[in-house]
């Protein structure tokens, strides 16, 4: 991506976006960055602070819209369709998948998440809990009365495996690729059916 066009901030926050994705959190030196973004280090103390706070922002300046359209979207869903499952699980699933299509840098932010999950980062999973675990919570009360057989542990395990199996799908890293005649649009909108009816059937599976 083509950086020059951009403000300093988005110039560091595209270019940690891009080698976090590619290198990890831990393997990534703010010498990197500020080479990749043609910066100087003091531009990245300037607007960020330190490492931590530049790998908190790459992920706020994405997940803060994802987590408002979520939101809107549960809130529409309980509207529209009261004691439906499929369209609450579809208001997690779909505005993800929506960012995986993102052309402005989207496909790399997916690879973030994923490194998320596989490296042990604990001021990065506070953070993530703290600014974003109010949205998970919204969701696994609107789905609890439509599982009410689940304890709250079992909903809040099968959430979990939702987030991890909705982020092998915008990663694309699975069996079913796309093929070359079919829009990547179209794609996801197969992928996000197959995933939501997929997490219907485990939620609304028995507890043991």
């Amino acid at each position: 991506m083509a950086l020059q066009h951009f403000s300093t901030k988005d110039r560091i926050l595209h270019a940690a976006e891009d080698l976090f994705a590619q290198q990890g959190f831990a393997s990534t030196s703010l010498r990197q960055v500020t080479s990749r973004a043609d910066v100087n280090i003091a531009a990245v103390n300037y607007h960020f602070g330190s490492k931590d706070n530049l790998i908190n922002e790459v992920f706020r300046r994405r997940m803060d819209d994802m987590s408002a359209h979520r939101i809107a979207a549960l809130h529409k869903a309980l509207a529209a369709e009261p004691g439906q499952l499929e369209p609450i699980l579809a208001a997690f699933v779909e505005p993800a998948l929506a960012l995986a299509q993102d052309r402005h840098g989207g496909t790399a932010f997916i690879r973030v998440i994923a490194r998320a999950y596989a490296e042990s980062n604990d001021s990065l999973r506070k953070f993530l809990s703290d600014q974003y675990g109010h949205v998970l919570r919204e969701f696994a009360k609107a789905i609890a009365p439509r599982v009410p057989v689940l304890s709250k542990e079992d909903l809040y395990w099968r959430l979990d495996f939702l987030s991890g199996a909705l982020t092998y799908a915008m990663a694309d890293f699975g069996l079913i690729k796309r093929p070359a005649s079919v829009p990547e649009s179209t794609h996801r909108q197969r992928a996000a059916k197959a995933l939501i009816r997929f997490a219907a059937a485990g939620f609304q599976a028995d507890a043991s």
